[in-house]
């Protein structure tokens, strides 16, 4: 009675609040892969851009609870895979990768793919204890919700009114992107920015999250165009930052070796009646 007991035992509602944003933001993708096949895109890119927002607090609301768990983070990379793996190669294929056919529609199943590989890379190398500590300001290739809204960018131009974007730029844009998710190029997080933020500029703060979400509303097609652009445009800085950090640690750990060479060598020997020092014995 005991054993049966403790595993029935009740389960705190903080462990349960992190998996049901997480289940939300589910419902969320799989719902963007109905409306593509009903042909209201918009709406379906509103749901994927839902679901990526969800996806971006569901950890960090599992923190400040101290609700994780193995079950929650499982559930996390599999929801991702279909919100920001299927979901968006999906809508790209039913938007305009299926005039090309099956080559359309192979180029869509490997943006998936990447996705897929992209969230097992991540799962192994989060717990690499070999890692400098500044590594966790950075990922390993775009991650898969910023690949997903940014692999869409062809949906937004043409939603905006620019210039038409033909089937075979679409296939070659989202072959690019889904080779830089599964690529080693570093990527900066943002992870830990923002943790601290300085009293003078709180209320400056709030304007700008209120000023970027109307304008988000407004204009959504816009906002998402141009924070595509944008970001695509700081993948080379993010780069240049990690090589940075590694001379920095290369130029550190010269130092340290000199250091412990120096200290070891043995004292010269004073010199003797004659002005001459004595030969070292290696």
């Amino acid at each position: 009675m005991e054993a049966r007991r403790q595993r029935f035992r009740r389960i705190p509602v903080r462990l349960l609040l992190p998996n049901m944003i997480t289940l939300l933001a589910l419902c969320a993708g799989l719902t963007a892969i109905r409306l593509a096949f009903e042909q209201k895109l918009e709406w379906a890119l509103a749901a994927i851009v839902f679901a990526a927002a969800l996806d971006g607090i569901d950890g960090r609301v599992a923190r400040m609870v101290k609700g994780q768990s193995k079950f929650g983070a499982e559930l996390d990379s599999l929801a991702d895979f279909v919100n920001f793996g299927c979901a968006p190669g999906l809508i790209l294929y039913l938007w305009g990768l299926h005039d090309l056919g099956n080559v359309g529609w192979i180029v869509a199943m490997v943006f998936a793919i990447c996705g897929a590989l992209r969230l097992a890379r991540f799962n192994v190398m989060i717990d690499d204890p070999n890692k400098p500590l500044w590594a966790g300001n950075f990922f390993t290739g775009i991650p898969a919700p910023a690949g997903a809204l940014v692999v869409m960018l062809p949906i937004y131009v043409d939603l905006v009114g620019g210039p038409k974007v033909g089937s075979t730029p679409a296939l070659v844009y989202t072959l690019a992107i889904g080779l830089l998710m599964v690529s080693k190029l570093p990527v900066l997080s943002g992870k830990r920015v923002g943790k601290r933020v300085d009293p003078d500029v709180v209320l400056p703060v709030f304007v700008a999250v209120v000023l970027f979400f109307a304008l988000l509303i407004a204009y959504p097609w816009w906002v998402l165009s141009i924070g595509t652009v944008v970001y695509l445009a700081s993948l080379p800085f993010g780069w240049h930052t990690y090589r940075e950090y590694q001379r920095h640690d290369a130029e550190a750990a010269a130092a340290q070796v000199a250091h412990v060479d120096a200290s070891a060598a043995p004292p010269l020997q004073p010199p003797d009646e004659h002005g001459e020092r004595p030969a070292r014995l290696n």
